[in-house]
């Protein structure tokens, strides 16, 4: 899968992610790329030391864990832009 593959991947595990993690994002189509790629990479991480796949292979371990990964990293994004949000009364 090419570099544009990739992304579009990516892409499509953020709004996935999204999709499964309950309540309101504040994330931007952007955010969510980002979150989206860095999941794809932690599942080709997991396929690559399973021995099911390559970094950047597409495959049905590394898509379910790049999921399960980008809806965390959703998570802590949240955690992370919650704690910005603040306000002083």
């Amino acid at each position: 899968m090419g570099i544009i593959g990739f992304l579009v991947f990516g892409l499509v595990v953020g709004a996935l992610a999204r999709l499964i993690k309950p309540g309101k994002q504040n994330l931007s189509i952007v955010m969510t790329l980002v979150l989206g790629v860095i999941g794809s990479l932690i599942g080709g991480v997991v396929a690559k030391f399973f021995g099911t796949g390559d970094y950047f292979e597409l495959n049905i371990l590394g898509a379910i864990v790049a999921i399960i990964a980008a809806v965390l990293l959703i998570g802590v994004a949240e955690g992370l832009s919650g704690g910005r949000r603040r306000s002083v009364h």
